[in-house]
């Protein structure tokens, strides 16, 4: 059976902490949705990343609610500036945050998702964790790392753009086997 990954993409999302795994996670056989939050300024499902690439969603925050930790297998958070903060403030992700995690799901952030979108909701407390670098700053009661990926549990961080494939490899470990993880790897010349 497949499984089924949710990419949130708000605008000011760092391009390559997204598109990355997308590519990888389908690869690898992973069902993978994009979901914009908030109202993007382009109208509809189309959203803006950080560098001003421009990328049509699969769907809208506004057409998935209510939000289900039932529905998936995981959710992965890109960073970017405003792209974190623009994740953190929506209700809904958070709710499914809270909700994922309860449920033992995976969870994944890179970049500065970690810091400003899961540490407010208490999801990295007692947790190792990485982000982009300087971010651990603004974490309190958490284990910082500064390895490239993270894996504590169903919690799965990384540090930036530099670190999403080997964060993308780790998330298809995580949710397929070892086994289809290398073999994206060497497909794709990641080592």
């Amino acid at each position: 059976m497949a499984k089924h990954a949710l990419v949130f993409l708000a605008d000011g999302f760092e391009e390559v902490e997204a598109i990355t795994p997308i590519d990888y996670l389908r690869r690898a056989g992973i069902e993978v949705t994009t979901c914009t939050v908030g109202v993007s300024a382009l109208g509809g499902q189309m959203v803006k990343g950080s560098h001003g690439i421009v990328v049509q969603a699969d769907t809208s925050l506004a057409a998935q609610e209510p939000l289900k930790a039932v529905d998936w297998d995981a959710v992965l958070l890109p960073g970017g500036i405003p792209g974190a903060p623009n994740l953190a403030a929506s209700e809904a992700v958070s709710a499914l945050l809270r909700d994922m995690a309860s449920a033992g799901k995976l969870v994944c952030a890179i970049c500065a998702s970690p810091a400003l979108v899961l540490f407010p909701l208490g999801l990295l407390k007692g947790r190792r964790f990485t982000c982009y670098p300087g971010m651990e700053a603004e974490v309190e009661d958490a284990i910082w790392s500064k390895e490239r990926v993270v894996i504590d549990g169903n919690l799965i961080t990384s540090r930036g753009a530099g670190t999403a494939a080997d964060w993308a490899i780790a998330i298809i470990e995580k949710l397929v086997d070892e086994e289809t993880a290398k073999a994206i790897a060497a497909k794709v010349v990641l080592n």
